[in-house]
């Protein structure tokens, strides 16, 4: 079992959660993570439920399909599931039957963040990935040459909790934090991804984002230059991708604030012109929106 089970009642946008919030079971001594092999190990219930904790969900080898927060997804070879606390999980499919091989790895927030250093778990550039809400890049595809290595990461995680050496506790979370950091890598790879598949407008849309982001260009400009309307491109875009241009142009200047703050020392003004930010002040609540904190705090974290 991955926690203790819980009886909320309620529903989530349309799905009834009859008798599911999984709670992490801490334990004195116990690594605060688990790793859970598909499927030789009771990963999670076969019912509609949700978490109070953090989930990777590495789909090694599957087919089939599940459903996150009402929405049907397929799970195919290689696919990483990023699922955040409260989100609801439901299978179409037996659970057995969906993944063939295939790994968990879950954890209360709380643990990978060093104390005092971030206001929220929600601002940890690590845990970035399950903190955008709607916004979020759900499914993430590993390359089918990276499969193997991440395959091994999970079941080194899985051989230090079971074998319970001396240091267990601090290399489990070692290894915990080299699948964050992996997991990290891949989301900044969801618009080559996009780019890469037959979809000639999003191709366009994200070169667009690219030579741009660093301008003060709106979502009318860059629909001018794709001869569309701003609210047919809004449309496609969000249908295709789950998420606006304007997110996806939000999410890119976002990432190069974040890493002008880490490795250089320009100030908080010059870094909101490079962005295509000229209102510094705009720039500020922005990334605080985004991050929980301010650029400045977000630098002095680091």
């Amino acid at each position: 079992m991955l926690g203790e089970y819980t009886d909320n009642g309620g529903s989530v946008e349309g799905i009834a959660l009859s008798s599911a919030v999984v709670g992490f079971d801490r334990r004195p001594g116990a690594a605060p993570v688990k790793a859970g092999r598909i499927p030789r190990d009771s990963w999670a219930p076969g019912w509609t439920h949700a978490h109070d904790f953090l989930v990777l969900f590495y789909a090694h080898r599957a087919d089939g399909r599940i459903l996150l927060d009402g929405r049907t997804w397929t799970v195919s070879d290689g696919d990483l599931f990023v699922i955040a606390p409260g989100q609801v999980v439901s299978f179409i499919s037996p659970h057995d039957e969906v993944v063939e091989d295939g790994w968990t790895a879950s954890f209360p927030a709380d643990v990978i963040r060093p104390a005092g250093a971030y206001p929220s778990w929600r601002a940890h550039p690590l845990l970035f990935p399950f903190a955008r809400g709607a916004d979020r890049a759900q499914r993430l595809r590993v390359p089918p040459a990276e499969r193997a290595a991440w395959f091994d990461r999970f079941a080194a995680l899985d051989a230090e909790l079971r074998d319970r050496h001396d240091g267990h506790h601090e290399a489990a979370l070692a290894h915990l934090t080299l699948l964050l950091v992996a997991t990290s890598r891949l989301t900044a790879g969801v618009p080559d991804e996009l780019r890469a598949g037959d979809e000639p407008l999003l191709a366009a849309v994200f070169e667009l984002v690219e030579q741009r982001f660093h301008e003060p260009v709106s979502l009318s400009d860059l629909a001018a230059e794709l001869s569309l309307t701003p609210g047919h491109l809004t449309t496609v875009v969000r249908r295709k991708t789950g998420r606006t241009v304007q997110q996806w142009l939000t999410q890119r200047r976002m990432q190069q604030a974040r890493r002008l703050l880490a490795d250089t020392d320009l100030t908080v003004a010059a870094i909101s012109h490079r962005v295509g930010y000229p209102d510094v002040s705009y720039f500020i609540r922005r990334f605080r929106t985004d991050h929980d904190m301010t650029p400045a705090q977000w630098r002095a974290a680091g």
